[in-house]
């Protein structure tokens, strides 16, 4: 029961020695991330890992937007320690987002921080996180699958314009990039769907990338009270997933 702690450190110190390499550099990749040594996409992955060693190397050798896509060590060759100057716990790039109007645009963004993961950081009042593991997982997955439900041949196409599930003509041989992205959309509206009456901020602060004081605006919620809905939300979400 104690060996998984010690095969979390040993693939963080094996994705800092991949990243101190000039060619390192690491990309979302279904439920973790995966390290690259190569150039591009057609180098093979060495190593995967989840998200809380991935949270590690945001601290220390720090990650920086990389052109093409993923992430690079913000001083290749080195590890930068966690309290160095700068903008710790900033990673910068680019997520794609849902605005109110369904239009999915690209805007830059902090990786690093989002609702989820700052809520996550924090504990009640009983010394337990806010957020239980499971839960987090959740929102990294669903905020992963519509990521893949956008990727379809334009960047501009409107959510609402997908297909929801259930939905759709007959089953083909083959899986062309079209087809995920469609099946990536009906994951995403199975996803919600479960998520009840906390679909609508679940869908705003993991689908849309939204703030957490933005959402609850949006949706014309009192301060404050938008983190126990989205609680709730990943609660269920976690629960559709089968994680925990």
């Amino acid at each position: 029961m104690r060996a998984r702690p010690v095969s979390r450190l040993r693939s963080l110190e094996r994705a800092r020695r991949v990243l101190a390499g000039l060619s390192g550099w690491i990309e979302p990749s279904g439920d973790g991330y995966a390290l690259r040594a190569g150039p591009d996409r057609r180098s093979r992955v060495v190593l995967t890992v989840d998200e809380a060693v991935f949270r590690r190397l945001v601290e220390s050798p720090g990650l920086r937007a990389r052109r093409g896509g993923g992430w690079v060590a913000r001083r290749a060759g080195t590890n930068v320690p966690a309290g160095a100057p700068g903008r710790p716990g900033m990673i910068e790039g680019e997520r794609a987002v849902m605005g109110a109007d369904g239009e999915a645009s690209v805007r830059r963004a902090n990786l690093a921080q989002t609702p989820v993961t700052w809520l996550a950081r924090r504990v009640g009042p009983d010394g337990r996180p806010w957020l239980e593991p499971a839960e987090v997982a959740a929102a990294v997955r669903l905020a992963l699958e519509a990521e893949a439900a956008l990727r379809g041949a334009s960047i501009t196409m409107r959510w609402d314009a997908l297909p929801r599930t259930g939905a759709g003509g007959g089953a083909r041989h083959g899986r062309e990039p079209g087809d995920r992205a469609l099946a990536a959309a009906a994951a995403v509206e199975a996803a919600l769907c479960a998520c009840g009456p906390a679909r609508a901020m679940v869908e705003h602060i993991c689908v849309r990338a939204s703030a957490l004081q933005a959402a609850e605006q949006s949706l014309g919620l009192r301060r404050r009270t938008g983190k126990m809905l989205l609680r709730q939300g990943l609660q269920a979400l976690a629960r559709h997933y089968r994680l925990g």
